[in-house]
C-alpha cells in the first residue's frame, strides 16, 4: 500500500511537471507573431539594406541587425566570445572574351550572356583555354550505385567537356534510371563541375534548358559575371579552368556545325553504356578576372541546454541575397524578401520563442544565419568545416529558405521527405495544426541540393527543410500552384521580390514557424538522435561519424 501511495504521488508530481512544461511551450509558441515577423521582413528586405550582398554595406547592416536581435534575447555568442564567424571569401568578377569554336564547317563565335556565361574558381587574374578539344560527355556522371559512368575509358585531360544538366531519368521519364524524374545530386551543376575537375578536364560547359535546370536563362545571367568562393591555399587550382553554361540554341548550333544532331545525341546520352562523343572541334576563350578578397560573416547565437548542453539542434537561414544588379523595370535593388529575409524572420521568431521559455531545454539550440548561400552555399560549407558543436553531437538542422506569402496552408511540403526519421517529427507537429505532410511535388527541381541544409546532410547531420506551399487552406491547390508559379517566374532572383503588406498574407509563414518551433522543441528535450533511413545516401556518413 505504501509503495502504491508513493507511485501515485510520483505520478501526480510528474504529471504536474509535464503540464507546466506544456503550458510553458504553448506560451513561448504564441509569442511567435505576425507583427514581429513583418518587422524583421520589412527591415531586412528594405532598399536601405541594398539587397544584402556579402562584403558590401548591405552586409554590415544585415549582420548588425541580426546580432542586435540575438542580444535583445539574451542569447550567448555562438563563436567563442563573438556572434560572428568570419568567412574568408574572394569575389571573382570575370570578363570573358568571345567563345570561339573551330568546327568542321568553320568557325563559330559565341557571345557572352547571349549564348554563354563563363566563370572560374581559380583565384588568378587571367585564365583561359586555347584550342582545347571538345568532348560531349553526356550527363557527365560517374555513379557506381546506378551502374553509370559517362567518363569510362575517356581521357579528358586538357579538354573541355560539354554535358547535360539534371539526370537521365528526368529526360526520359524512366523510373528505372537513377530516381526517375527526381533530381539526384548527380544532376546538379555543382556536381558536373566537380566531376569534370576530378578527371582533369580543363573546362566544363553545361547545356542549359529551362525545365531541366529548373530555372530560366535569366537566373544564370543574373550574376553579371561575378562569382564568390571560399579562399583556399591552393587558389582552387584543383578545379576546372573554365566553368560555363551554354544556351540550348547555342548547343544546337554547335552540334550541327560538328556534323551532329543535338537532340539525337541527347537521346543517346540517356542510354546506359553511352559512349562519349568527340565533337572534332576546338574551343578558345579567355577570362580576365578582377579579384576582391574579403571577409563575410555567419551570425550565430546559442541557448545553452541544461542536461545535455554539448548536444545541439540547429535552426538556420541564409541572410544574403544578390545586392544591386542589372535594373529591371527601373529597379536595381534585389531585395530578396521571400529569398531569404523571410527565412531569417522565421529563425529570429523561433529564437525569441526559445528565449521566452521559463523551462530551458535539455539540449542546446544554435541559431545561425549563413552568408553567401546564393554563391553556392558557402557560409554553411564553411561552418560544417568549423562547427561550434561537434557534428556527431549535432542532432539536426532545421533550415528556412523562402517562406510563402499567400496565407495558411493545409500541407507541409517537406523537400527533405523520405530521408530520415525527422519526417515523423514533422508529421506529429503538422497533425496538431490539422495539416498533412507531403513530399516535394517537383523533385525534378533538385531543391534538396539548393539550400544550406544540404551541407549538413553531406556531413551526415539529419535535416528538415520545407514549408506549406502546395495546398492553400481556403482556396485550394490550384490557387497555391498559381502563386508559386507567379513567384518563380516573375519575382525569384529579381528586384520585384519585395514585401508588400497590402497584398501579402503572412499567416501561413507564422503557422510554419510555429510548427518548426514545435519540431525542434521536441528534439531538444529527447535523448535519442534521429536516424537517416537505410535508403538515404547520407546514412553511411552519420554512421562513420558516430563510430569515431
Amino acid at each position: 500500500m505504501k509503495q502504491f501511495i508513493l507511485f501515485i504521488a510520483f505520478s501526480l508530481i510528474f504529471s504536474g511537471c509535464q503540464n507546466k512544461k506544456e503550458k510553458d511551450f504553448e506560451n513561448a509558441s504564441s509569442s511567435i507573431n505576425q507583427k514581429d515577423f513583418a518587422r524583421h521582413l520589412s527591415i531586412l528586405s528594405s532598399d536601405a539594406y541594398q539587397g544584402r550582398k556579402p562584403m558590401t554595406r548591405g552586409e554590415d547592416s544585415t549582420v548588425n541587425y541580426i546580432k542586435a536581435e540575438f542580444e535583445k534575447m539574451k542569447l550567448e555568442p555562438a563563436f567563442g566570445n563573438s556572434f560572428y564567424q568570419n568567412v574568408p571569401l574572394v569575389n571573382i568578377i570575370s570578363t570573358p572574351s568571345d567563345m570561339t569554336v573551330n568546327t568542321k564547317k568553320g568557325k563559330l563565335t559565341f557571345k557572352n550572356v547571349d549564348n554563354f556565361v563563363a566563370f572560374t574558381e581559380q583565384i588568378t587574374e587571367k585564365v583561359g583555354v586555347e584550342n582545347a578539344k571538345l568532348v560531349f560527355a553526356g550527363y557527365g556522371i560517374v555513379a557506381p550505385e546506378y551502374n553509370w559512368n559517362d567518363y569510362k575509358g575517356l581521357n579528358v585531360k586538357g579538354k573541355v567537356v560539354v554535358v547535360l544538366v539534371n539526370d537521365p531519368g528526368f529526360a526520359t521519364g524512366d523510373i528505372t534510371l537513377f530516381k526517375g524524374k527526381a533530381m539526384t545530386y548527380y544532376g546538379r551543376w555543382t556536381y558536373k563541375y566537380e566531376e569534370a575537375a576530378r578527371h582533369g578536364a580543363a573546362g566544363c560547359i553545361i547545356i542549359h534548358e529551362d525545365a531541366a535546370a529548373a530555372y530560366p536563362w535569366s537566373v544564370v545571367t543574373s550574376s553579371n559575371g561575378s562569382s564568390m568562393h571560399l579562399q583556399a591555399k591552393n587558389k582552387h587550382a584543383d578545379t576546372c579552368v573554365l566553368e560555363a553554361w551554354m544556351t540550348k540554341d547555342a548547343a544546337q548550333t554547335l552540334f550541327a556545325n560538328c556534323g551532329r544532331d543535338y537532340l539525337t545525341d541527347k537521346g543517346r546520352a540517356c542510354i546506359r553504356g553511352f559512349k562519349p562523343i568527340d565533337l572534332d572541334a576546338t574551343i578558345s576563350i579567355t577570362l580576365n578576372n578582377k579579384l576582391r578578397f574579403g571577409v563575410s560573416k555567419n551570425v550565430g547565437a546559442i541557448l545553452p541546454g541544461t542536461d545535455r548542453k554539448d548536444e545541439c539542434v540547429i535552426y538556420s537561414a541564409h541572410w544574403d541575397h544578390l545586392g544591386i544588379g542589372k535594373p529591371i523595370n527601373g529597379d536595381s535593388i534585389y531585395n530578396g524578401a521571400a529569398d531569404n529575409a523571410s527565412g531569417v524572420a522565421s529563425m529570429l521568431e523561433i529564437a525569441k520563442a526559445y528565449s521566452n521559455l521559463k523551462i530551458k531545454p535539455d539540449r542546446s539550440v544554435l541559431f545561425i544565419a549563413f552568408t553567401a548561400e546564393e554563391s553556392g552555399l558557402l557560409g554553411s560549407q564553411y561552418y560544417v568545416k568549423n562547427p561550434s558543436f561537434p557534428l556527431s553531437k549535432t542532432v539536426a538542422d532545421i533550415n528556412f529558405d523562402i517562406m510563402t506569402f499567400w496565407g495558411k496552408m493545409k500541407d507541409v511540403t517537406l523537400i527533405s521527405y523520405g530521408e530520415s526519421e525527422l519526417d515523423k517529427s514533422v508529421a506529429k507537429a503538422a497533425k496538431k495544426q490539422d495539416r498533412y505532410v507531403i513530399q516535394d511535388p517537383f523533385p525534378e527541381h533538385g531543391s534538396f541540393f539548393r539550400a544550406d541544409h544540404f551541407w549538413f546532410a553531406r556531413v551526415g547531420v539529419p535535416v528538415v527543410y520545407g514549408s506549406g506551399y502546395y495546398d492553400q487552406r481556403e482556396k485550394g491547390k490550384g490557387y497555391a500552384r498559381k502563386k508559386l508559379l507567379e513567384y518563380t517566374t516573375l519575382h525569384y532572383h529579381r528586384p520585384s521580390d519585395e514585401y508588400n503588406p497590402a497584398i501579402h498574407d503572412l499567416s501561413g509563414a507564422i503557422e510554419d514557424t510555429q510548427l518548426f518551433f514545435n519540431v525542434g522543441y521536441v528534439l531538444t528535450n529527447e535523448s535519442a538522435f534521429p536516424k537517416w533511413y537505410d535508403s538515404s545516401p547520407w546514412k553511411k556518413i552519420r554512421d562513420i561519424s558516430n563510430s569515431r
